[in-house]
Protein backbone atom coordinates (compact mmCIF):
# COMPACT_ATOMS: atom_id res chain seq x y z
CA UNK A 1 0.00 0.00 0.00
CA UNK A 2 2.88 2.30 0.69
CA UNK A 3 4.04 2.29 -2.95
CA UNK A 4 0.52 3.01 -4.11
CA UNK A 5 0.37 6.17 -1.96
CA UNK A 6 3.81 7.34 -3.11
CA UNK A 7 2.85 6.78 -6.75
CA UNK A 8 -0.34 8.75 -6.20
CA UNK A 9 1.59 11.50 -4.42
CA UNK A 10 4.25 11.79 -7.15
CA UNK A 11 1.56 11.84 -9.83
CA UNK A 12 -0.18 14.69 -8.01
CA UNK A 13 3.16 16.55 -7.71
CA UNK A 14 3.84 16.10 -11.42
CA UNK A 15 0.36 17.36 -12.26
CA UNK A 16 0.84 20.35 -9.98
CA UNK A 17 4.25 21.13 -11.51
CA UNK A 18 2.78 20.83 -14.98
CA UNK A 19 -0.10 23.16 -14.08
CA UNK A 20 2.34 25.65 -12.55
CA UNK A 21 4.53 25.63 -15.67
CA UNK A 22 1.48 26.10 -17.86
CA UNK A 23 0.29 29.05 -15.73
CA UNK A 24 3.76 30.63 -15.86
CA UNK A 25 3.86 30.25 -19.66
CA UNK A 26 0.41 31.83 -20.02
CA UNK A 27 1.41 34.68 -17.68
CA UNK A 28 4.64 35.31 -19.63
CA UNK A 29 2.68 35.34 -22.89
CA UNK A 30 0.13 37.78 -21.46
CA UNK A 31 2.91 40.08 -20.22
CA UNK A 32 4.60 39.99 -23.62
CA UNK A 33 1.38 40.99 -25.36
CA UNK A 34 0.69 43.67 -22.72
CA UNK A 35 4.12 45.24 -23.31
CA UNK A 36 3.23 45.72 -26.99
CA UNK A 37 -0.13 47.40 -26.34
CA UNK A 38 -0.35 51.14 -25.61
CA UNK A 39 -2.55 52.34 -22.77
CA UNK A 40 -5.40 54.29 -24.36
CA UNK A 41 -5.67 56.57 -21.34
CA UNK A 42 -1.97 57.27 -20.70
CA UNK A 43 -0.73 57.07 -24.29
CA UNK A 44 2.93 56.92 -23.34
CA UNK A 45 2.89 53.68 -21.34
CA UNK A 46 2.17 50.09 -22.18
CA UNK A 47 -0.81 48.53 -20.45
CA UNK A 48 1.68 46.34 -18.58
CA UNK A 49 3.24 49.42 -16.94
CA UNK A 50 0.07 51.48 -16.50
CA UNK A 51 -2.22 51.38 -13.48
CA UNK A 52 -5.14 53.08 -15.26
CA UNK A 53 -8.50 51.31 -15.03
CA UNK A 54 -8.59 50.68 -18.79
CA UNK A 55 -5.11 49.12 -18.66
CA UNK A 56 -6.19 46.75 -15.90
CA UNK A 57 -9.28 45.78 -17.93
CA UNK A 58 -7.20 45.25 -21.08
CA UNK A 59 -4.71 43.05 -19.21
CA UNK A 60 -7.63 40.95 -17.95
CA UNK A 61 -9.10 40.80 -21.47
CA UNK A 62 -5.77 39.54 -22.81
CA UNK A 63 -5.57 36.86 -20.12
CA UNK A 64 -9.16 35.81 -20.86
CA UNK A 65 -8.42 35.60 -24.59
CA UNK A 66 -5.31 33.50 -23.93
CA UNK A 67 -7.38 31.25 -21.67
CA UNK A 68 -9.89 30.88 -24.49
CA UNK A 69 -7.10 29.55 -26.73
CA UNK A 70 -6.66 32.58 -28.99
CA UNK A 71 -3.34 33.17 -30.75
CA UNK A 72 -1.30 36.35 -30.23
CA UNK A 73 -2.23 37.51 -33.72
CA UNK A 74 -5.94 37.07 -33.00
CA UNK A 75 -5.60 39.01 -29.75
CA UNK A 76 -3.74 41.87 -31.46
CA UNK A 77 -6.38 41.93 -34.21
CA UNK A 78 -9.19 42.11 -31.68
CA UNK A 79 -7.51 44.96 -29.79
CA UNK A 80 -6.84 46.79 -33.05
CA UNK A 81 -10.45 46.36 -34.19
CA UNK A 82 -11.84 47.65 -30.89
CA UNK A 83 -9.37 50.49 -30.16
CA UNK A 84 -7.78 51.34 -33.51
CA UNK A 85 -4.29 50.80 -34.89
CA UNK A 86 -2.72 53.30 -32.47
CA UNK A 87 -3.24 50.91 -29.57
CA UNK A 88 -0.34 48.79 -30.91
CA UNK A 89 3.21 50.03 -30.47
CA UNK A 90 4.30 48.41 -33.75
CA UNK A 91 1.83 49.30 -36.48
CA UNK A 92 1.51 46.82 -39.31
CA UNK A 93 3.09 47.50 -42.68
CA UNK A 94 0.58 48.69 -45.28
CA UNK A 95 0.25 51.56 -47.74
CA UNK A 96 -0.69 54.03 -45.00
CA UNK A 97 2.33 53.22 -42.82
CA UNK A 98 4.84 52.59 -45.63
CA UNK A 99 6.42 56.04 -45.21
CA UNK A 100 6.77 55.46 -41.47
CA UNK A 101 8.57 52.16 -42.00
CA UNK A 102 10.61 53.09 -45.09
CA UNK A 103 11.85 56.57 -44.12
CA UNK A 104 14.66 55.31 -41.83
CA UNK A 105 15.75 52.81 -44.49
CA UNK A 106 15.77 55.50 -47.20
CA UNK A 107 17.69 57.94 -45.01
CA UNK A 108 20.29 55.29 -44.10
CA UNK A 109 20.59 54.21 -47.74
CA UNK A 110 20.97 57.81 -48.95
CA UNK A 111 23.61 58.51 -46.31
CA UNK A 112 25.53 55.36 -47.21
CA UNK A 113 25.34 56.20 -50.93
CA UNK A 114 26.57 59.73 -50.23
CA UNK A 115 29.51 58.44 -48.20
CA UNK A 116 30.44 55.90 -50.87
CA UNK A 117 30.24 58.55 -53.58
CA UNK A 118 32.32 60.98 -51.52
CA UNK A 119 34.96 58.31 -50.91
CA UNK A 120 34.94 57.43 -54.62
CA UNK A 121 35.46 61.10 -55.56
CA UNK A 122 38.41 61.30 -53.18
CA UNK A 123 40.07 58.28 -54.74
CA UNK A 124 39.59 59.19 -58.40
CA UNK A 125 40.81 62.30 -60.11
CA UNK A 126 39.46 63.05 -63.57
CA UNK A 127 42.70 64.71 -64.65
CA UNK A 128 44.76 61.64 -63.78
CA UNK A 129 42.30 59.35 -65.52
CA UNK A 130 42.42 61.60 -68.61
CA UNK A 131 46.22 61.54 -68.60
CA UNK A 132 46.16 57.75 -68.26
CA UNK A 133 43.83 57.49 -71.25
CA UNK A 134 45.88 59.88 -73.37
CA UNK A 135 49.16 58.20 -72.64
CA UNK A 136 47.67 54.68 -72.77
CA UNK A 137 50.15 53.83 -70.05
CA UNK A 138 49.45 53.99 -66.33
CA UNK A 139 51.45 56.54 -64.37
CA UNK A 140 54.28 55.48 -62.16
CA UNK A 141 53.85 56.28 -58.48
CA UNK A 142 56.35 59.16 -58.73
CA UNK A 143 54.54 60.66 -61.74
CA UNK A 144 51.19 60.28 -59.96
CA UNK A 145 52.50 62.19 -56.90
CA UNK A 146 53.90 64.96 -59.09
CA UNK A 147 50.66 65.34 -61.06
CA UNK A 148 48.57 65.30 -57.88
CA UNK A 149 50.75 68.03 -56.38
CA UNK A 150 50.15 70.13 -59.49
CA UNK A 151 46.44 69.47 -59.93
CA UNK A 152 45.08 69.42 -56.39
CA UNK A 153 44.83 72.87 -54.80
CA UNK A 154 46.02 73.31 -51.23
CA UNK A 155 43.30 73.03 -48.58
CA UNK A 156 41.77 76.35 -47.49
CA UNK A 157 42.77 77.65 -44.08
CA UNK A 158 40.40 76.57 -41.28
CA UNK A 159 37.68 79.11 -40.59
CA UNK A 160 34.80 79.49 -38.20
CA UNK A 161 31.55 77.59 -38.37
CA UNK A 162 29.60 80.55 -39.77
CA UNK A 163 31.94 81.07 -42.73
CA UNK A 164 31.93 77.32 -43.45
CA UNK A 165 28.13 77.35 -43.40
CA UNK A 166 28.08 80.34 -45.77
CA UNK A 167 30.51 78.60 -48.12
CA UNK A 168 28.41 75.45 -47.99
CA UNK A 169 25.27 77.44 -48.78
CA UNK A 170 27.15 79.51 -51.41
CA UNK A 171 26.17 82.77 -49.71
CA UNK A 172 29.64 84.36 -49.41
Amino acid sequence: MKTNNSTSFSGAMEKRDEDLKKAQMLDARARNISHNVRCTECGSQSIEDSQADIAILLRQLIRDEIGAGKTDKEIYSKLEDEFGETVLYAPKFDMQTAALWLTPVLIAGGTAAGLVYSKHRQRTNVHIMALDLIRSVPLTPKERVTILDLLIPPPPPPQGVVSQLRRWLNLR
